[in-house]
């Protein structure tokens, strides 16, 4: 220790060392060092040529707060975050500040996944920002309760949910919502053709859904997973003993999937729910016998031709 204090005696001060390190001495300028006096180029009006449909900020992480009928029921997460707004012809630009100004207001206020505050939010960035419409999307992890089958064992798992919000003065609340969830399945054929075994993969469904007149139930997460999980062979578990890793062994077993029976099943269930007004679903596993993995989709809307019966 003191042999460093005598080290350290002999040092250049903190100025010192900063300018060898290459820092140099302020300019002094005439240009104004006050907002007042300082040219505003994004309110510059003239003929820009072309509207925008959209300009902001992107990958912006902000805390935000997550409401769940399960268990943890609020929780605080990291969310990622794109807010754009409109922009006329007649203006060169926004003021891009201006809009995380609104997301730290509305964080300020308790900013939540619920449907509500990220409404008020997105409408909020239109009027401050003076535009006709306004645009958010947040995505985020979302951490939830689940409890081995057969020991008990609690652990958190998590699923990646999404929100896009389309806000216009002239039209309803445009809302789409996506979670995507892992799961497990095994293949059939595997298990057809195969004196034992058979062959299993982690998959990962994504389901994108527009509910009717833009209403999001507060429960949509916990339905969408009920749509995934339900249908899977089984699914993945943070904790488990022997015995709950025999009985997903053979639940797996038992309820072997293509990407194609997972497709097909989660589309039924999402049929039945009166809300959603159209759906798309993406599945994909990740083959464990194969360097590819099996994909697979389906899109359907209530207002097509198209029809399930």
């Amino acid at each position: 220790m003191q042999q460093n204090q005598q080290h350290a005696s002999l040092w250049p001060n903190k100025a010192a060392r900063l300018k060898l390190f290459g820092s140099i001495p302020s300019v002094s300028g005439e240009k104004p060092v006050e907002a007042e006096g300082m040219h505003d180029l994004q309110n510059v009006q003239h003929d820009f040529l072309f509207a925008l449909d959209q300009v902001g900020i992107g990958n912006l992480r902000y805390p935000l707060i997550v409401h769940s009928t399960l268990l943890p029921s609020t929780m605080t997460t990291s969310a990622r975050f794109r807010l754009t707004t409109s922009l006329s012809q007649q203006s060169r630009g926004i003021n891009m500040s201006r809009l995380t100004e609104q997301l730290e207001l509305a964080r300020q206020n308790g900013l939540s996944d619920r449907l509500d505050d990220l409404t008020t939010l997105t409408q909020n960035l239109a009027r401050h920002m003076q535009q006709k419409q306004a645009e958010l999307e947040v995505e985020y992890d979302w951490y939830y309760e689940r409890q081995a089958p057969r020991s008990g064992r609690l652990g958190l798992n998590h699923a990646i949910a999404r929100l896009e919000l389309n806000h216009t003065m002239a039209s309803a609340l445009h809302v789409k919502a996506t979670l995507e969830v892992q799961i497990t399945t095994l293949c059939p054929c595997s298990r057809d053709i195969s004196e034992y075994s058979a062959h299993n993969q982690r998959g990962r469904l994504t389901i994108e859904i527009i509910p009717a007149n833009g209403l999001l139930p507060d429960d949509w997460k916990e339905r969408l997973l009920e749509v995934a999980e339900s249908n899977a062979s089984s699914i993945p578990y943070p904790v488990l003993k022997r015995p709950d890793e025999k009985h997903i062994t053979e639940q797996a077993y038992e309820n072997a999937r293509f990407v194609e029976d997972m497709l097909r099943l989660s589309a039924a269930d999402l049929y039945e729910i009166e809300w959603i007004s159209s759906f798309q679903i993406q599945c994909r596993n990740e083959e464990s016998i194969h360097q590819h993995d099996a994909v697979g989709s389906i899109t359907y809307s209530r207002t097509s031709a198209y029809s399930m019966e």
